[in-house]
């Protein structure tokens, strides 16, 4: 009996642990700016309304999908950047971004459908940002 609740608990205590974080990942968690750039973080918190993955255009080139507990980290040149829902997604921010400063955008993905998420975008404060940063794993764009 014993050894079947030490083998049940070994097995639920697994399932909580967290994997090593990627060289890029430690990078991004120190939250630096970038000479002549701006940095973008765009969070996507955990538990979400949705679980589903949902594809975001950020600019008109990029396409990145997000999932609850991911974030993407981009440097930019100074001015307005655009992220947006894919497809019938309709979420849209426009961040207007100076050099050598850091933002924060949360995303929130309420379900629209079976296997589709409608985003809801808003800036995030610098330690709300932070915070749900620490919380979230990078995700790399392709």
């Amino acid at each position: 009996m014993w050894r079947g609740l030490v083998l049940l608990l070994s097995i639920l205590l697994a399932g909580c642990v967290q994997l090593p974080l990627t060289p890029e990942d430690i990078q991004a968690r120190k939250f630096e700016s970038v000479p002549g750039k701006a940095v973008i973080y765009l969070v996507r918190d955990s538990p979400d309304f949705s679980s589903v993955g949902t594809p975001i255009w950020f600019g008109d080139k990029i396409r990145i999908t997000t999932y609850p507990g991911t974030y993407f980290r981009w440097e930019v040149p100074a001015g307005a950047h655009t992220i947006s829902g894919a497809n019938a997604d309709t979420g849209i921010i426009t961040v207007d971004a100076q050099s050598g400063r850091i933002y924060f955008v949360q995303q929130r993905v309420a379900p629209m459908g079976r296997d589709v998420g409608s985003s809801r975008f808003e800036h995030a404060s610098e330690a709300n940002g932070r915070a749900a940063v620490l919380r979230a794993v990078l995700l790399t764009t392709p």
